[in-house]
């Protein structure tokens, strides 16, 4: 290894042994035997740096508690003194590894397996008790003095060191996950945005405050607070998650910590056995529904996809009924032209032709051919867009000529709708009027097209009611208009419209009228 790489990677470990071991020193002089933070920091850095640093801070932990040993040797005895000086991460490193490495703590995308971080928590716990409990078997008392109870210390440990950890990991986790999906340079902007931030500000941190506030102002409410810093800790694991109950596991414990009277009250250990299974049950709880979300996302996510992909399905579609239409207005003009030529070859070898018949028969053929290609794709979208095609496209004359009133109202942003869009409505609106027209009881007909914006996404909603004027209805002409109608659209009814309306996230509907019926749908634009 080169000179200069070998010395940056020894100050890399000298700066987090120095670093580790300030955090340790700082942290264990808030420690109590039934709320050990310092657990908790061991557990954060034992899962977060690598393995190349723990001996390190192995070191740096020893000499942090050198000082302790030293100054309690003259009253505990060398032994315990020197037991003293043995650094918890050389039990706990053990444990945390395993978790790692063999239980997968952290799955493959990296997230963390919450039910396997509490279990790995309590064995740590369990795993330190014994350490310290051998530990004070080690203790010579001067005279005078009364033997600790172990039994009874043994389950403040336990408590302590997992109460610790509940404070400490979920919360630094939680961070860690954060700065993996937004980054280190969006994390702040992320944090103020958050909706987490601004419901903790609102209606987390005044609960806590009035929590305690009402324990130091009634002392004999004090228990009954210390039990309700639980609250916190359910609210956001409802709302956001395992990340959410990590937050306010973190809040809560030091809330009621901070109205603990003294260091070995049982009131609040007490408090602190319901805080710690409340946490643990919203962590499980919360990552549980974190997981459904995940998987609802995921769903929507496939379903977003599989509507896409019907809606670019339809576009090729319409594309290819477009070239067809082309292709027949050829054949119309092929037609003309032919007929042009054929007529003036015979007009030359028999001028007393009389091609009245022939000229019946062509114009009926070009009718066909263009009424065929107007079926499929009108030559008036192509030219002059949606607007135009409804108000005066071949249904909209074809309406009128049989004597129905029709009258076609837009409004809002419609250019803004992809073609994709603007050719389902048009062929939707063409389905609907059939439809409505099929049961021969109509006189008037208003299309009413109205679309807009929200939270980026565009709609159009449609609204065609049918009515029947008893003065015209009579005199409509339904031999003459039905079958050419029906050759605009697919014959499905109703049915093709909430088809074509689900392809775009939306839904149709029909409902009746006193004097008529309506036909509405609703979509959206992707």
């Amino acid at each position: 290894m080169p000179e200069g790489r070998e010395m940056g990677a020894w100050w890399k470990h000298l700066a987090i042994a120095v670093a580790y071991g300030m955090g340790v020193w700082l942290i264990e002089h808030l420690n109590v035997p039934h709320f050990l933070l310092v657990c908790g920091l061991n557990v954060s850095v034992l899962l977060l740096v690598p393995y190349r640093f723990w001996p390190a801070m192995a070191v740096a932990q020893s000499l942090a508690q050198l000082p302790v040993a030293i100054a309690c040797a003259s009253s505990f005895g060398v032994l315990w003194s020197s037991l003293m000086l043995v650094p918890g991460l050389l039990f706990m490193g053990p444990v945390v590894y395993y978790f790692r490495e063999r239980i997968h703590l952290f799955d493959r995308k990296g997230d963390v397996r919450v039910g396997m971080l509490l279990l790995c928590s309590l064995v740590v716990a369990v795993v330190l008790m014994g350490f310290n409990e051998v530990q004070f078997v080690t203790i010579v008392y001067p005279v005078g003095v009364q033997p600790m109870h172990y039994h009874h210390l043994a389950a403040q440990w336990v408590l302590g060191n997992f109460i610790g950890v509940l404070t400490v990991v979920p919360a630094v986790l939680a961070v860690r996950q954060a700065i993996r999906e937004h980054g280190w340079r969006s994390l702040v902007s992320t944090v103020i945005e958050s909706r987490a931030t601004f419901e903790s500000i609102t209606f987390i941190v005044p609960v806590l405050a009035v929590l305690i506030w009402a324990g130091f102002a009634e002392p004999h409410l004090r228990s009954l607070a210390q039990v309700a810093m639980f609250v916190p800790v359910v609210w956001l694991a409802l709302r956001h998650g395992w990340q959410g109950a990590a937050l306010g596991g973190t809040a809560a414990s030091l809330a009621l910590v901070w109205l603990m009277p003294e260091k070995y009250d049982e009131a609040t250990i007490q408090a602190e056995v319901i805080v710690a299974f409340a946490i643990c049950t919203m962590l499980l709880l919360g990552a549980r529904i974190e997981a459904l979300d995940q998987r609802a996302e995921k769903e929507r996510k496939e379903v977003r996809t599989a509507l896409a992909l019907a809606q670019r399905n339809v576009h090729l579609g319409e594309m290819q009924l477009r070239m067809t239409a082309q292709a027949l207005e050829q054949a119309r003009e092929t037609v003309r032209a032919g007929y042009a030529m054929m007529m003036g070859r015979l007009r030359h070898l028999q001028p007393a032709l009389d091609d009245g018949g022939y000229q019946r028969l062509a114009s009926a053929a070009q009718d066909q051919l263009f009424g065929i290609s107007e079926s499929l794709h009108p030559a008036i979208w192509r030219e002059r867009g949606l607007p135009a095609a409804l108000r005066e496209g071949a249904v909209a004359r074809m309406l009128d000529h049989a004597g129905i009133r029709y009258w076609c109202e837009l409004k809002g942003p419609l250019s803004y709708l992809s073609s994709t869009v603007h050719l389902a409505l048009y062929r939707m609106v063409c389905e609907a009027l059939a439809e409505g027209c099929s049961k021969r009881d109509v006189s008037d007909v208003c299309v009413r097209i109205r679309g807009g914006d929200v939270n980026g996404r565009r709609w159009v909603a449609v609204s065609i009611v049918f009515r029947a004027n008893l003065v015209r209805l009579p005199h409509v002409k339904w031999d003459d208009m039905l079958p050419r109608l029906v050759r605009t659209t697919t014959g499905a009814g109703i049915k093709a419209i909430q088809d074509r309306a689900a392809i775009f996230e939306g839904y149709a509907r029909e409902r009746a009228l006193p004097d008529g019926k309506r036909i509405s749908w609703l979509m959206l634009d992707l």
